[in-house]
């Protein structure tokens, strides 16, 4: 009887290769072949540093070392390698020592007491037992292959906070010179209008000039004056919201703000999209990559469902010494051990497992939805990044003619104006639209350097000459 149940035994362990539940086959998507950008060069994998500014490069490593984003990201990395490390234990099998020391009394007036007796002994005990569920059907493999699965989702959520932080702070860093140039053209303006409005009332007591210029002109600086405030709340604001961005201490956002480096105008605008850039490239996003594996552990986790339709098989080992005395604790006589097998089938459980393996099965099936919405929305983060780069680069084209063009026209005012061809009001008009066109080029070059940052954003990083990802 016992061979055939080591036997038996032997052929379920050989069997043990099965695995039940579907093996993962990555989900076909349609995709083009290349995009069609424009003609640029390789950027490396640290593309912030394609902007040449080196205030920036330093704001982007002290975010990668103190936001906490990022920290609790890593902390999730972390718990997904222990819950692992359970999932890995519970393959093995588990020994559990023990040992023991107690003083008995027997009771004199028990049923089986005799003469003569002692009443008083020792107990002294040491043992090893272990226990160990054969994985025949693949249970505590699919959960491993699923807790491996969450893991790497962990990383790559990492890595996608990460690359969101670096565009994050880059494009605060834009914000903030951009609002520094638009803040610098308000307050020349002012005092530019301040000093005209000083000569006008030296005119108007010369008799040069009348109190209508007076008050024309008062009323454009007044105009100006009126845009400073509004401009200097956004700046701090965005020296807050960048501080933030870098981890700093409260207390270091009240007491210091943000350093500046070159000026929005003289930053480097790195290479476009090279032509024919391959589009499987959105492969290396990260939240593409962790939506997959959270596939890959949903679809593992239907095995895990499944397995609890076959029985389970134990085995149970105990080996130890007991002796009344500690000297003969560790003789052969001492010796005893216990040899064991068990097997378990659930009959009736109401439905639970078929249940079980329904919410696997949807849970499944919404993984793949998820996964499938990622690849569609990495897609058009990508083509809506080559467009806006495209246009914020035709935008700053027109603006920076726009402001050529009222710049020589200011100046062909001013000179009428002198030689009494024209009026005040064309040099307050030319003066109004000169203001209005260099604040929206200084808009239009944070335009073009955020669409920079977004594009890297949607392609996951850098790029070689060759279309092949920059790692």
């Amino acid at each position: 009887m016992l061979r055939r149940l080591t036997a038996s035994l032997l052929l379920c362990v050989t069997a043990g290769c099965m695995t039940v539940g579907p093996n993962y086959e990555r989900p076909k998507v349609e995709v083009a072949e290349a995009w069609q950008g424009e003609v640029g060069g390789p950027v490396p994998a640290q593309w912030w540093h394609s902007y040449n500014d080196a205030v920036l490069d330093r704001m982007v490593d002290e975010a990668l070392a103190h936001n906490y984003d990022l920290a609790a990201a890593f902390a999730r990395v972390e718990e997904a390698q222990a819950v692992l490390g359970i999932t890995r234990a519970d393959q093995l099998p588990t020994v559990t020592a023990q040992a023991g020391a107690s003083r008995n009394r027997f009771s004199a007036t028990r049923a089986l007491a005799f003469p003569g007796q002692p009443l008083y002994f020792n107990d002294f005990n040491a043992s090893l037992q272990a226990t160990w569920e054969i994985d025949l059907w693949g249970k505590y493999r699919r959960a491993t292959e699923a807790a491996r699965a969450d893991l790497l989702a962990a990383r790559w959520n990492r890595e996608a906070i990460r690359l969101s932080l670096i565009a994050q702070v880059a494009q605060s860093y834009f914000n903030l010179r951009a609002l520094d140039a638009q803040v610098a053209v308000a307050r020349e303006t002012i005092a530019t209008r301040q000093s005209s409005l000083e000569l006008q009332r030296l005119r108007l007591k010369a008799g040069l000039a009348s109190q209508f210029e007076i008050d024309q002109l008062q009323a454009e600086t007044a105009a100006a004056q009126s845009l400073l405030p509004a401009l200097e709340t956004q700046l701090a604001q965005q020296e807050t919201a960048l501080g933030v961005l870098l981890g700093r201490s409260p207390r270091a956002l009240v007491q210091t703000v943000p350093d500046r480096g070159a000026a929005i105008e003289a930053l480097t605008i790195p290479p476009g999209v090279p032509s024919g850039l391959p589009s499987h490239l959105l492969e290396r996003r990260p939240d593409l990559r962790q939506a997959e594996e959270r596939l890959i552990a949903a679809n593992a986790r239907i095995g895990v469902a499944r397995a609890a339709y076959y029985p389970s098989i134990s085995l149970t080992g105990l080996l130890g010494v007991e002796s009344i005395s500690l000297s003969d604790l560790f003789t052969t006589d001492s010796l005893f051990w216990q040899a064991g097998g068990s097997l378990a089938q659930t009959v009736f459980d109401a439905g639970r497992t078929k249940s079980q393996v329904g919410v696997a099965t949807a849970r499944q099936k919404q993984m793949l939805a998820e996964y499938q919405s990622t690849v569609q929305n990495a897609f058009r983060d990508t083509l809506d990044a080559l467009v806006a780069q495209r246009k914020a680069n035709e935008t700053l084209q027109a603006e920076q003619t726009r402001v050529t063009a009222l710049t020589s026209a200011l100046q062909l005012a001013k000179m009428r104006y002198e030689r009494g061809i024209a009026s005040q009001l064309d040099v307050l008009d030319a003066e109004r639209g000169l203001l209005d066109a260099q604040l929206n080029r200084v808009t239009a070059q944070r335009a073009q350097l955020a669409a920079s940052a977004d594009l890297y954003k949607a392609l996951g990083g850098g790029w070689t000459a060759e279309g092949v990802a920059a790692d």
